[in-house]
């Protein structure tokens, strides 16, 4: 492997995180870690991420990526549930959730590094190892290569972060050597990677990581990216412009992006965007969330035939996908039935639905493992009907197989009896002139048991009222959609992704109310 990962000024080649990977498999292995253990990694995008989830990989255990903006709660919960046998943990965020730390697991502290730090506004103080704890780097040193076993990886157990009770970890069964070529070759395609994976001929990949690798499809297209050889630059915070220059700088071929950050991209000053030479890609995939269909339009028209998107979840993996000509040709998909997926859209009595009736999404990778849900098998079969598997997304299907989101179960809002789906309204409201950013949900109503709120994010020196864009909104959405409540935030509460947080933003109502949705 002639790859290498990059992250600011430091760097790592692929044989030596190879070679580092050995050494924590050896250290994990001297404290008894094995197969079906599992490691905890609170830490944001660095070489340890990697070379901790491949060594446990390699022991036959599960690798568990941990939200670092977690509460102490929130960090305690999870790795008291997953049974975390070892933490590892960046220097600044140890700090925060050292309550949190179960008795007795040993902790490795990762150095919080210098472009880290800067990202972030960390005091550099905060990133050094502190006195008595075991430093990451100098524990693995003290440990001889350790040779993989020849096992399949279970991969990580990624746990879903959901809008209502505790995350729920998606512990998928060991896969035989069959199902972990099928998983290969499935997410190999939608990421753009399968030809650099099976073929150590095919032409070098380079491609950017910009979202946080604690995230189930990041996670998966690094770990592969890895795998494939590929250099790898590691964006330690999104930030549009600085995503332009590294793919000038480095002539990046793929990237894994969401919505959110197309979004963000779009609203760059034209003579800004101008300014990048982007010509080296040559895949760019997204998914994660629905993508408004004039950013996914311009999208194409800036990048080129490059976009690409597929749809799934951490518990189904990638079921569908669509090309930009493919996309082009359906506006709106989010993509058609790979090869040994099933997919069913089941109306309210449990049947499926004709073509063009929206219904909840039922799907499924036939040839791959299986999961549960960890701890809680009861949960995992009540989402099963017929052998196929729902996670709450709501869409339809047209003549042609290509499927069509139009929101989650979760988030769709039922005012008056009448089922609205927020996205559709989060779509318009990007078109309004000033608007940078929006969600959209339901808040408690008296009269019809919910209705809309909308809170939004103007762009700088943008002069928006709730009358002007109620009027803005009227022309092209009917009454019931509009929202009822608009408010104005210069900032919206977001993941590490740029995705906003639209819970924190719906809770307060809610919690007023006396009630939960």
């Amino acid at each position: 492997m002639s790859g290498k990962i990059i992250s600011g000024t430091r760097e790592i080649s692929s044989p030596q995180l190879a070679e580092n990977a050995e050494r924590a498999a050896a250290g994990f292995a001297s404290l008894g870690i094995g197969r079906d253990d599992a490691v905890a990694m609170m830490l944001r995008n660095d070489f340890a991420f990697f070379e901790a989830s491949i060594g446990v990989g390699q022991l036959g255990g599960y690798s568990v990526p941990v939200n670092w903006h977690y509460t102490p709660e929130e960090a305690d919960y999870l790795f008291t549930n997953c049974g975390a046998k070892a933490i590892v943990i960046h220097t600044d965020l140890y700090r925060g959730v050292a309550s949190a730390i179960p008795k007795g697991v040993p902790v490795f502290i990762v150095p919080t590094p210098p472009e880290i730090a800067a990202a972030y506004h960390i005091d550099p103080a905060a990133c050094a190892v502190p006195a008595g704890a075991t430093d990451w780097n100098q524990w693995i040193a003290g440990f001889e290569r350790r040779t993989p076993e020849v096992m399949e990886a279970p991969g990580a157990m990624i746990y879903t972060s959901g809008t209502t009770g505790k995350p729920k970890g998606v512990r998928r069964r060991p896969p035989t050597p069959e199902q972990a070529m099928a998983t290969t070759r499935t997410i190999g395609t939608v990421f753009g990677l399968v030809d650099s994976v099976l073929n150590p001929n095919a032409p070098p990949i380079t491609t950017i990581i910009p979202g946080p690798i604690y995230h189930s499809a990041p996670n998966a297209y690094a770990l592969l990216a890895a795998r494939a050889g590929a250099t790898i630059i590691l964006q330690p915070r999104f930030e549009p412009e600085d995503l332009l220059h590294l793919i000038e700088k480095h002539k990046v071929t793929h990237i894994q992006m969401v919505p959110t950050m197309f979004v963000r991209l779009l609203k760059l000053p034209e003579e800004v965007r101008r300014r990048y030479d982007l010509s080296s890609l040559r895949h760019v995939v997204h998914a994660a969330a629905p993508c408004p269909p004039h950013i996914k339009r311009a999208m194409i028209e800036w990048f080129g035939p490059v976009i690409n998107e597929y749809y799934g979840a951490t518990e189904t993996g990638a079921v569908v996908y669509c090309t930009s000509a493919e996309w082009l040709a359906h506006p709106g998909t989010v993509g058609k039935a790979l090869p040994d997926v099933g997919l069913k859209v089941i109306g309210e009595d449990g049947k499926e639905l004709p073509q063009g009736e929206a219904g909840d999404i039922y799907c499924r990778v036939t040839t791959v493992a299986d999961f549960t849900y960890h701890g809680d098998d009861a949960k995992r079969a009540k989402a099963e009907r017929d052998g196929l598997i729902s996670v709450g997304d709501i869409g339809y299907l047209d003549k042609d197989g290509f499927l069509f989101l139009c929101d989650r179960r979760n988030q769709m809002v039922i005012s008056g009896g009448v089922n609205i789906y927020p996205a559709e309204i989060e779509s318009e409201l990007l078109k309004v002139k000033g608007v940078a950013d929006c969600a959209v949900f339901g808040i408690p109503d008296e009269e019809f048991g919910e209705s809309l709120c909308a809170y939004i994010q103007p762009e700088p020196g943008a002069a928006l009222d709730p009358a002007g864009v109620k009027s803005a909104l009227s022309a092209h959405l009917a009454r019931y959609k509009i929202p009822k409540v608009i408010e104005f935030a210069s900032a919206l509460p977001r993941e590490d992704s740029g995705k906003i947080f639209k819970r924190k933003l719906r809770e307060p109502y809610w919690e007023k109310a006396g009630r939960q949705i």
